[in-house]
Order: structure tokens, then C-alpha cells, then sequence
């Protein structure tokens, strides 16, 4: 099994920075993509960065520009680097990763429990 836990996240201000990371433990052959989402209050879960095992990004319009994802694969963690904070960047932020327990079976998806992130004006 392999388990997601992301951290970093907290309380600053507009125009803050903040840098979550999540570390994925327990047994693991291979990660392949890791992406981060968040969730806001009374909207829907917003796709907002992700990272390819070979090191090639995408990110959502609202967070191109601010934001910075990354993986250190020696510790198995990626980070979100959030710069230029803003109020509607409060949300609770999940980690999601595909990824391989032993090197035969096939990839799963695994979800972190979410940190929350608050932006304040």
C-alpha cells in the first residue's frame, strides 16, 4: 500500500508564500504522474498542477505564473511552491499520485487526506 500525506500548508496573507509537500511512503516500486487539486468551500475539486515521473509539468490558468510543482523522486515528494497568494487560493489542497506497490502489479491511484491552505485579504 501506499499512503499520501501532504503538509505546509497554513495561514498567510495576501501576497504570501507558502510551499506544501507530499510524501508518499509505505511499499513502493514506482510513482508515475503527481498531480495536486484543492477544494474550496461550496465549489467543486479544481485540478490545479501536476508532474510527470520524467519531470514535465502542466498547470491550471489560475495558478500558472504563482505557482511551482516539483518532485525530489530520491524522497518520493513533490512540492507545490504557492507564491502571490491570493483569497481564492484558500482551499483545502490534496495530493493524488499513480503509482506502483511492486514492480508487477499494475498502476493505482492514491489520494492524501488534504491540507489546508487559507489566504487571508
Amino acid at each position: 500500500q501506499v499512503q499520501l500525506v501532504e503538509s505546509g500548508g497554513g495561514l498567510v496573507q495576501a501576497g504570501g508564500s507558502l510551499r506544501l509537500s507530499c510524501a508518499a511512503s509505505g511499499s513502493i516500486f514506482s510513482i508515475n504522474t503527481m498531480s495536486w487539486f484543492r477544494l474550496a468551500p461550496g465549489k467543486q475539486r479544481e485540478w490545479v498542477a501536476r508532474i510527470t515521473s520524467s519531470g514535465s509539468t502542466n498547470y491550471a490558468d489560475s495558478a500558472m505564473g504563482r505557482f511551482t510543482i516539483s518532485r525530489d523522486n530520491a524522497k518520493n515528494t513533490m512540492y507545490l511552491q504557492m507564491n502571490s497568494l491570493k483569497p481564492q487560493d484558500t482551499a483545502v489542497y490534496y495530493c493524488r499520485a499513480t503509482a506502483k506497490a511492486e514492480s508487477w502489479r499494475s498502476l493505482s491511484t492514491y489520494w492524501g487526506q488534504g491540507t489546508q491552505v487559507t489566504v487571508s485579504s
